[in-house]
């Protein structure tokens, strides 16, 4: 598999939300992350919009992103300019 990534990932295992409409958030794992973007896996992919905030409440994280890539459990977001991680 030929790799696409920009910046190269870390790998984490942190508990996060995804977080869109003021609604409750869907749980997700995050299993790795760059300042750019992240893996996320999730229970299902129903629900899950093209854009929504990244919350990782243990690290006081929130930040606006939207998915590049979808597999039934796992979702690859980008993070919006002007809002990327450190």
């Amino acid at each position: 598999m030929e790799e696409r990534r920009k910046v190269q990932r870390h790998r984490v295992l942190k508990r996060g939300s995804i977080a869109f409409n003021r609604a409750g958030g869907i749980d997700c794992h995050i299993r790795n992350v760059s300042p750019i973007g992240a893996c996320l896996e999730v229970a299902s992919q129903i629900g899950i919009p093209d854009a929504f905030l990244l919350v990782i409440d243990h690290d006081h994280f929130r930040c606006p992103c939207h998915v590049v890539w979808r597999t039934p459990t796992r979702v690859g977001v980008e993070f919006d300019a002007g809002n990327r991680a450190a």
